[in-house]
C-alpha cells in the first residue's frame, strides 16, 4: 500500500514538472530578456579602409550581440567582389562610397543606404604644379585620375562641376590614385587626384603643392553601408539594431580611444601608431552627424545631393545605363 501511494505521489510530481518544463519553453525567462532575444544573422563585406574599422569595435565589444545581431564581417577589398556577393545574397550589405551604391542599384541590385560611416577629411586630395593655382588652371593640363568610377573620380567630377568646368577641357590620364601620385612626383603629370602619402610627398617636391584636399569638401567622399532592399524589408528591427551598434562603437572610440585604436589597428593589420596616422584624415559619423547628413524624406540632407550627383555623373560618363532613382537608394528609418 505504501509503495502504491509513493508511486502515485511521484507520478503527480513528474506530471507537474513536465507541465512546468513545457510552459518554460513557451514563456520568456524572468531572468534575462537578452537570453531570449531573437538573433538576426547578417554578413557584411568591407575593405581594410580605416573608415570601416569601428565595425570591429562593435563586434569585439559585443555591441552587435547585445543588440540581438549575429554579424559576420567579411574582408573583400574589391568593390566588384562585394557587389557580386550581394547579388548572390551571400552577403546582405556592404560598406562603400555613395557613388558606388548608385552603381550597384543601377546594375539591377536594389539597395538602400541605412547609415553613414565616415568621410574623408584631408586624406584625399589633388596635387598640382605650383603654377596651377586654381581648378580653372587645369584646363588643357594632364591630370592623373582613375576613371572607371569610384571616390577619386566622383570627387574630381564634383569639384569640376561645382566650378563650372567641363571635364572635356582637361586631359585625363586613367590611373589608380597611388599610381597618379607616384607619376606626379616623377614629373610625368601636371596634376593628380591621389591620397596619402602622395599628398605629403608632393609638398616635399620643389615643383608641387596640394591644390585641394577633402577637408575643404566635408561629406563628399562619404562611406555608407547599404543593404539589400529585400533584407531591410524583412528585418527592420535588425536594421535599427545595426545602426545603434555603429553609434555605440563610435561613442566607444570617443571615450576609450586607446583600446578602440588597438582593436581597429588590429583589424586593418596596422600598428596603433600607423592607424593613428591614417585615421587623422577621417571623420567618423555618430548619431548627430548621421541625422544631419541624412536629413528626412521631407527635407533631405547632403546624402541626397551626393546620390543625385553620382547618378548624373555616371550617366554622363556612360558608367551606368539607367537612373536607379535617388529616392530608392536612401532609407531614413533607422538613423534616429
Amino acid at each position: 500500500m505504501k509503495k502504491k501511494l509513493l508511486a502515485s505521489i511521484l507520478g503527480v510530481i513528474l506530471l507537474i514538472s513536465l507541465v512546468g518544463c513545457g510552459s518554460k519553453e513557451d514563456q520568456p525567462s524572468g531572468n534575462s530578456s537578452s537570453s531570449n532575444k531573437k538573433t538576426t544573422k547578417m554578413a557584411i563585406a568591407l575593405s581594410s579602409w580605416v573608415g570601416y574599422a569601428p565595425l570591429y569595435i562593435a563586434q569585439e565589444k559585443g555591441f552587435f550581440k547585445k543588440n540581438g545581431l549575429d554579424v559576420k564581417l567579411i574582408k573583400m577589398e574589391a568593390v566588384a567582389d562585394r557587389r557580386s556577393a550581394l547579388a548572390a545574397n551571400t552577403i546582405q550589405g556592404f560598406a562603400s562610397t555613395v557613388d558606388t551604391h548608385v552603381m550597384t542599384a543601377a546594375a539591377g541590385i536594389p539597395v538602400q543606404q541605412v547609415v553613414a560611416l565616415d568621410d574623408s577629411y584631408g586624406g584625399d586630395g589633388m596635387v598640382a604644379k605650383k603654377d596651377i593655382k586654381s581648378l580653372a588652371d587645369l584646363k588643357g593640363k594632364t591630370v592623373g585620375v582613375q576613371t572607371d568610377g569610384g571616390a577619386s573620380y566622383f570627387w574630381f567630377l564634383y569639384m569640376l562641376d561645382k566650378n563650372n568646368i567641363d571635364v572635356k577641357d582637361v586631359k585625363i590620364q586613367n590611373m589608380s590614385a597611388g599610381d597618379a601620385g607616384s607619376a606626379f612626383v616623377a614629373k610625368k603629370l601636371d596634376a593628380a587626384v591621389t591620397w596619402e602619402p602622395w599628398l605629403t610627398n608632393a609638398k616635399k617636391t620643389s615643383f608641387g603643392h596640394v591644390l585641394l584636399d577633402s577637408k575643404e569638401t566635408p561629406g563628399v567622399i562619404e562611406d555608407t553601408i547599404a543593404f539589400r532592399s529585400d533584407f531591410i524589408k524583412k528585418n527592420p528591427k535588425a536594421m535599427k539594431a545595426f545602426v545603434k551598434s555603429w553609434y555605440e562603437a563610435v561613442d566607444y572610440y570617443k571615450t576609450h580611444e586607446g583600446d578602440a585604436i588597438s582593436i581597429m589597428a588590429k583589424s586593418t593589420s596596422q600598428t596603433s601608431d600607423e592607424f593613428k596616422g591614417a585615421v587623422s584624415g577621417v571623420r567618423y559619423y555618430d548619431r548627430e552627424k548621421n541625422e544631419s547628413y541624412f536629413g528626412t524624406k521631407e527635407s533631405p540632407g547632403q546624402l541626397m545631393e551626393l546620390t543625385e550627383k553620382a547618378t548624373k555623373f555616371w550617366l554622363k560618363e556612360d558608367l551606368i545605363k539607367k537612373d536607379p532613382g535617388a529616392d530608392s537608394l536612401i532609407n531614413y528609418s533607422f538613423i534616429k
